[in-house]
């Protein structure tokens, strides 16, 4: 419900904007409905994101392990070697292995 009353107060500010300072309220609306709704879908996503997670969880796979296997898969090759060595040098360096 407090939606649909969101979405009607926004339409409702459309027809309220002014040009204030050399500012052009109808053209700043715009970018702000442009830049809600991507939110918007944005936030699905990253629901949708965790739902995925979520049922590898179901399924026996570590989910913390797995988002680090994504972010070393998104590196290039170089970048995820570099990050391994300075990774196993500062383990030595502390007695980790």
């Amino acid at each position: 419900m407090a939606t649909a009353n969101a979405r009607a107060n926004t339409a409702n500010d459309m027809t309220e904007t002014k040009d204030v300072g050399g500012v052009s309220g109808q053209r700043l609306r715009a970018y702000l409905d442009r830049i809600e709704k991507l939110e918007e879908e944005k936030k699905a996503l990253a629901d949708d994101i965790k739902d995925i997670y979520a049922e590898a969880k179901g399924v026996g796979f570590d989910a913390k392990t797995l988002r680090k296997v994504y972010r070393l898969r998104k590196m290039n090759t170089d970048k995820r070697r570099e990050e391994e060595e300075l990774l196993e040098l500062y383990k030595a360096a502390v007695g980790l292995d």
